[in-house]
């Protein structure tokens, strides 16, 4: 197998009637998908864009994903945009990816034209036209390799300039492959799709639903703020499973959404993104005792996930959540400061990774791919990649891996290193929070903690101590009604700490 569209093509012809995808005005079989993929790959064929990226700015539907698998029978790789991103930074990835073609829903023309795009615009409807040359879409196909590329994500880039993720068919293939298999994904489950598709989760979703013939409930953005109106969607449509972004989990327990009912289908919850919060966790488990939770660790550049853990006992708030085992044909250790291995509990070293399913760079940016992808220096003798993933993991007692921290959320304080991770899982521990997350002010040298909960200031300062050395107990606190989250699902530290420095400025 050298393509994902060996998953499509299989699953067409298991089940060709069965629904694939499903939005709320529609839906696909998958014999209706792969003919919808092949039209438009014919038609996209005349752009010549084999092994060129085509970007798309449409929002997540049945007819997106018959844009995307259309770009990959004419050869090319999609890259999704997303039109409500600020247009300084849309236009930073095109410049970037030097493409010739866009892919423009109606809806958002007006978007796309304020991007001064110098190639051709394409309509969705222009690609549906005309008739399907299957001998031009076998040869492309035959020419193609399993390490041509599949999409590019792009993500923050701490020159200020986001990072093109380049991901291949094979890598895909690879991770798929033992995904399903381990957690049980079959034609039988319902996926209730929640990331964006410009966002990695969602990897998960399109293309465990193409390998097993799953289908791809695609569910609402809006629904997310309607928690009862989500849980019906969630019932109505016998979802078995929820690969989500933590925060989206955490919106349904914060909200106390199964007081009004428990979807009767669910079986399986797996998330991943940044920490589980253990208060909520437990909430979701306390309704779904019989269901299998996972934890899930990776971050974009090893496509997915590379660790798994699957909850198999009880955890308190405060408790550090591992992330698991790595997948197999993939390889997880840590290194410490002079790059030597770490092995024994309590000891913390960067996360690093190497197998099939590493990413194959950054889309031209060769200075961010050496300095991430390098070769692995426990390794003199022959060419092994590894991707650093700037994360801190520590083994805990029982020989599992956690994460810590991320290398850039050490600080110094006070004459102290301080992983502000360590701060934010003892906040984990006061009960009356429901979110709180941590950064530090560093023209004031302060360490300023945002939360949502009923407790004042000072009441949180006490509990704190409880957990917490003077010198790591915040400096500043801030009481907040709502915490900023990202598309991605994550709180956005970068608009909390925005909001925190403008308050300042405005005193």
């Amino acid at each position: 197998m050298k393509s994902i569209l060996d998953y499509l093509e299989g699953s067409a012809e298991r089940y060709p009637d069965k629904t694939a995808f499903a939005d709320e005005q529609s839906e696909c079989s998958f014999e209706g998908l792969k003919k919808t993929a092949q039209l438009i790959g014919t038609n996209l064929a005349a752009y010549h864009i084999v092994r060129k990226p085509v970007p798309v700015m449409m929002e997540k539907s049945v007819q997106t994903i018959g844009i995307m698998m259309g770009i990959v029978y004419a050869g090319g790789f999609y890259v999704m945009l997303d039109a409500s991103h600020p247009v300084h930074r849309l236009k930073q990835i095109l410049e970037t990816l030097e493409a010739e073609e866009m892919i423009v829903s109606p809806e958002n023309m007006e978007t796309a034209r304020k991007l001064d795009f110098s190639g051709k615009i394409i309509g969705p409807e222009e690609l549906m036209s005309g008739e399907t040359d299957r001998e031009l879409l076998k040869k492309i196909r035959d020419d193609q390799c399993d390490v041509d590329p599949l999409y590019v994500l792009f993500t923050s880039g701490s020159t200020g300039i986001p990072k093109g993720v380049v991901v291949s068919h094979r890598s895909v293939i690879d991770f798929m492959e033992y995904f399903t298999e381990i957690f049980g994904i079959s034609s039988q489950d319902v996926l209730g799709n929640q990331a964006p598709w410009d966002f990695d989760v969602s990897v998960k979703d399109i293309y465990a639903g193409l390998k097993t013939g799953a289908t791809v409930q695609i569910i609402p953005k809006k629904l997310f703020s309607f928690p009862m109106l989500l849980i019906d969607f969630l019932d109505e449509r016998k979802v078995t499973n929820l690969t989500w972004a933590v925060s989206a989990l955490c919106i349904v327990s914060t909200l106390n959404g199964f007081s009004y009912k428990v979807p009767s289908a669910l079986r399986r919850i797996m998330f991943s993104g940044e920490t589980m919060p253990i208060r909520h966790l437990n909430y979701w488990r306390k309704y779904l005792p019989d269901a299998m939770f996972v934890n899930l660790y990776g971050p974009t550049e090893i496509t997915c996930n590379c660790t798994y853990y699957i909850l198999d006992r009880e955890f308190e708030p405060g408790d550090m959540l591992p992330i698991g085992t790595a997948f197999p044909n993939e390889k997880v250790f840590l290194l410490d400061e002079n790059d030597r291995q770490v092995t024994k509990p309590g000891e913390k070293g960067e996360i690093c990774v190497s197998g099939t399913a590493l990413a194959l760079g950054y889309y031209k940016n060769p200075q961010q791919t050496q300095k991430a992808f390098v070769q692995n220096p426990l390794n003199p003798w022959y060419l092994e990649p590894i991707y650093r993933t700037g994360d801190l993991g520590v083994y805990n007692s029982d020989g599992e891996m956690c994460f810590a921290s991320r290398k850039d959320f050490q600080i110094k304080h006070m004459g102290h290193r301080i992983e502000l991770g360590e701060i934010e899982c003892a906040l984990e521990r006061v009960e009356e929070l429901v979110r709180g997350a941590c950064f530090f002010d560093q023209k004031k040298n302060k360490i300023v903690c945002c939360y949502q909960g009923e407790i004042d200031r000072k009441q949180l300062s006490s509990k704190l101590g409880e957990f917490l050395p003077d010198y790591m107990i915040p400096n500043i606190f801030r009481k907040m009604d709502s915490m900023p989250i990202t598309k991605n699902g994550k709180i956005d530290k970068k608009a909390l700490q925005a909001s925190y420095e403008e308050q300042i400025r405005l005193r």
